[in-house]
């Protein structure tokens, strides 16, 4: 989700100021280094877990396993939100970035006694993100908003025809992703004016 939106404010919104002004090469190295710390290294940190016989499955569907992937993919997104905090470029990408660290290490606490999607707090997340921006920034988000829920959707269709959760984890899921990376941005634009 993090590359995502790296790839909607870095080439997707052509108004702002970052666009203008930002070179493409520092988009394409920033976009490839979300990339990297926020799919790869977690990604890489489950392969290796797997093969270690930590978790007995790619998928970890086992709820006791996945608290520790869980906490290691979130200090890979404060590890990045840590390079990135002195770049000059668009602060949505930076708070994202916060947001999904915050977001994967609370549903690694939670994990320990409810299973929630993880799936979902990421659409979530990614959802509130463009209503935060749309809603402080006026920029207008419809078709992405509307599109993003529609994805949304789909992801919890998939994860309950899968069994992989309840309709309650998939829903609470994705208003908890929501919620904290809105909150985000409200406290950030709060404190810009105060």
């Amino acid at each position: 989700m993090a590359t995502y939106v790296c790839l909607l404010v870095f080439f997707g919104l052509t108004n702002t100021i970052y666009y203008v002004f930002t070179p493409i090469s520092t988009k394409l190295v920033l976009t490839i280094t979300v990339f990297a710390f926020t799919f790869l290294l977690p990604a890489l940190n489950l392969l290796i877990l797997y093969k270690f016989n930590y978790v007995s499955s790619l998928k970890i569907e086992n709820r006791n396993e996945r608290t520790f992937p869980l906490i290691v993919t979130s200090l890979c997104y404060f590890g990045l939100y840590y390079m990135i905090y002195d770049f000059n470029i668009w602060p949505a990408i930076k708070m994202f970035i916060l947001g999904g660290g915050l977001c994967i290490l609370f549903a690694a606490i939670i994990n320990i006694w409810w299973q929630i999607s993880a799936h979902m707090i990421g659409i979530g997340g990614l959802f509130g993100v463009l209503l935060a921006i749309s809603f402080f920034m006026q920029i207008p988000f419809f078709y992405a908003i509307t599109f993003c829920v529609l994805i949304a959707g789909i992801i919890g269709f998939a994860r309950l025809l899968l069994n992989a959760h309840t309709p309650s984890q998939v829903y609470v899921g994705f208003v908890f992703g929501a919620i904290v990376q809105f909150s985000l941005f409200f406290i950030a634009q709060s404190l810009t004016f105060v």
